[in-house]
C-alpha cells in the first residue's frame, strides 16, 4: 500500500492524480445536480481524437482514470527496479507517455459502445409544449389549479399542470392554449382557444 501511495504523489503519477480529483468533484456536484455532465465545449476536439459521439465530460473522466491506473500500475512495477539517475528518469518519462497513448487508445474503445447512449438530438422538452392546444381535464383552472391533456407533435400525449389568469373560465372538456410555461412553478400558462381556429387536426 505504501508503495502505492508514493508512487500516486510522486511523478509522473501526480499529474493524474491531480486531474482524478477533479473529475471526481465534478461528478460528485453533477450527481448533487450542482453540475452539468453534458457540459464543457470542445466536442470537435473530441471528435478528432477519436472520442467523439460522447460528452466531452465522459471521455475526458475515463482518459483521465485510465491514465492513472495505467501510470501507478507502470511506476510500481518499473520505476524501483531502473537504476537511479538519468535511467529513472527516463522509465519515468516512458511511463508518462504510455500512460497517455494507453489512456487514449482504450477510451477509443470504450466510448463506441457509449454511443447510443447519447444521441446527439436533445431529449423532449417541456418547452415543446408551448404553442400547441390542450384539453383541460380538471373541473376548473385558475391561477393556483389545473390540468390539462396536450398531445405532441410526435401523437403522445402528457398531462401537464396549467394556470390561467383573468376571468374566462375554463372547465373540464375545455380547449385552451399553452402560450408559456413557467421554470419555478413547473406549470403552462393557458388561455381560452376556439378549437375551430386551429388548422391541425386531433390537436386536442
Amino acid at each position: 500500500m505504501r508503495a502505492f501511495l508514493t508512487a500516486a504523489a510522486g511523478f509522473p503519477t501526480i499529474l493524474f492524480t491531480s486531474a482524478l480529483a477533479v473529475v471526481v468533484v465534478f461528478w460528485l456536484l453533477a450527481a448533487l445536480g450542482a453540475a452539468d455532465h453534458h457540459g464543457f465545449h470542445g466536442h470537435r476536439s473530441v471528435e478528432a481524437w477519436g472520442m467523439g459521439g460522447v460528452p466531452v465530460t465522459v471521455a475526458f473522466s475515463l482518459l483521465t482514470a485510465i491514465a492513472w491506473f495505467v501510470s501507478l500500475s507502470a511506476t510500481v512495477l518499473l520505476v524501483p527496479r531502473a537504476p537511479d539517475g538519468l535511467a529513472r528518469a527516463a522509465v519515468r518519462a516512458a511511463v508518462l507517455a504510455g500512460a497517455v497513448v494507453a489512456a487514449w487508445w482504450t477510451t477509443r474503445l470504450l466510448v463506441r459502445p457509449l454511443r447510443h447512449l447519447f444521441p446527439d438530438t436533445p431529449g423532449p422538452s417541456r418547452q415543446d409544449f408551448v404553442g400547441l392546444v390542450c384539453t383541460v381535464r380538471t373541473g376548473r383552472v385558475d391561477g393556483g389549479f389545473g390540468q390539462a391533456e396536450v398531445r405532441a407533435a410526435d401523437g403522445s400525449s402528457a398531462v401537464v399542470q396549467v394556470r390561467q389568469t383573468g376571468e374566462d373560465a375554463l372547465t373540464s372538456g375545455s380547449t385552451a392554449l399553452l402560450y408559456a410555461y413557467d421554470d419555478v412553478g413547473e406549470f403552462f400558462w393557458v388561455a381560452p382557444y376556439d378549437s375551430a381556429l386551429d388548422p391541425r387536426p386531433d390537436s386536442g
